[in-house]
């Protein structure tokens, strides 16, 4: 397995990194098989793991922590917070109140006394960055947290975290971790390019699009999702969007494009996420050995011109296919009060 420098970090990682999200009550639940996928990819080189505190409901954490007794050390482990994991109100967010807490729950799910990177999972309108940057220098500089990092954060924040970092003598965000694949390139045009501009390493999810880029979603047949898809991220797949549908015809070129390079659609979908000079690793999120086993092959995989250029014909550079996939949505654009005048009456 390659491996390459996480940002500026110092830590060296490798370019495909083991999400696990779908360990746990979201996909399998079994915790022995969950087990034996983790320590099948750290056999065949993975050195990163990504989970989150939110990721059923933190048993994804403990299935982790679990399978890494008596490797540790040897493992790069980053997680997240800023979902609810409760019914308190004060049970989320990226406030210090919050992030204290939060933080002690995931070490001790984990099973460990440090994380190797702890992200904000999403944005919060409602907590100064100031705030959320203070609490997480004070728990890289106790040891607690290695380095820190952003997930689905817009350009501009990342421009403006770093501004208020230098400002208040704050440990600056070390990483983001973006959605990208070749169906969601809208990072293409403003995130990719500023992470490489500051020094930020880039950890992507999501290279196969939710499943589609697996091939599994034909034009051709009724679209068969599992709870977690159906439940959790139907935007994705409803057809009444044309973004969704569009993504079939899409599909079907990929996979005809895949067949006459001899690479399976899946490793070509993460090779060409590789693929991008500001990316240093993608995450997957395997359920299954097979599912494993065929991914990491894409290590070895890289794309020439001529399929990088049909890749940008089917979906152009910077174009998410269906803009109704962005896990985060900016609250200015979200709730039109905030982005009108308040109604006034003459009398």
């Amino acid at each position: 397995m390659r491996t390459t420098t996480l940002g500026r970090t110092g830590i060296k990682v490798s370019r495909i990194a083991l999400g696990t999200m779908m360990l746990g009550s979201w996909g399998q639940r079994d915790h022995t098989e969950a087990e034996r996928l983790i320590h099948e990819a750290l056999d065949a080189g993975v050195n990163l793991i990504d989970t989150a505190d939110m990721y059923s409901g933190g048993e994804s954490e403990r299935i982790v922590g679990k399978a890494l007794r008596g490797r540790r050390d040897a493992v790069v482990v980053a997680t997240k917070v800023h979902f609810p994991m409760g019914d308190d109100p004060n049970s989320s967010g990226n406030s210090r109140r919050w992030i204290r807490r939060a933080v002690e729950d995931s070490l001790r799910r984990l099973d460990t006394d440090r994380i190797d990177l702890y992200q904000v999972h999403r944005p919060d309108p409602h907590t100064d960055l100031d705030e959320t940057l203070s609490v997480l220098s004070d728990l890289v500089r106790e040891g607690k947290v290695m380095a820190i990092g952003s997930s689905d954060f817009p350009a501009e924040q990342l421009v403006e975290s770093r501004w208020v970092a230098e400002r208040r003598g704050h440990v600056p965000f070390h990483t983001e971790q973006p959605p990208y694949s070749i169906l969601m390139r809208g990072v293409e045009r403003a995130v990719l390019p500023t992470a490489q501009r500051h020094g930020v390493g880039v950890l992507t999810w999501s290279p196969l699009a939710s499943g589609w880029l697996t091939g599994r979603y034909r034009g051709d047949r009724p679209l068969e999702l599992n709870d977690f898809r159906s439940t959790l991220i139907p935007h994705k797949f409803d057809l009444a969007l044309p973004g969704n549908v569009r993504k079939f015809q899409v599909v079907e070129a990929l996979l005809k494009l895949a067949e006459e390079t001899g690479i399976p659609l899946t490793r070509l979908a993460l090779a060409f996420v590789l693929g991008h000079p500001a990316v240093d690793s993608a995450i997957i999120g395997p359920r299954t050995r097979e599912q494993l086993t065929d991914l990491l092959a894409a290590d070895t995989v890289t794309l020439d011109e001529a399929v990088l250029d049909r890749i940008d014909e089917l979906v152009p550079p910077g174009t998410d296919l269906n803009p109704s996939d962005a896990d985060y949505t900016p609250p200015h654009l979200a709730d039109a009060s905030l982005r009108r005048h308040p109604r006034t009456y003459s009398t």
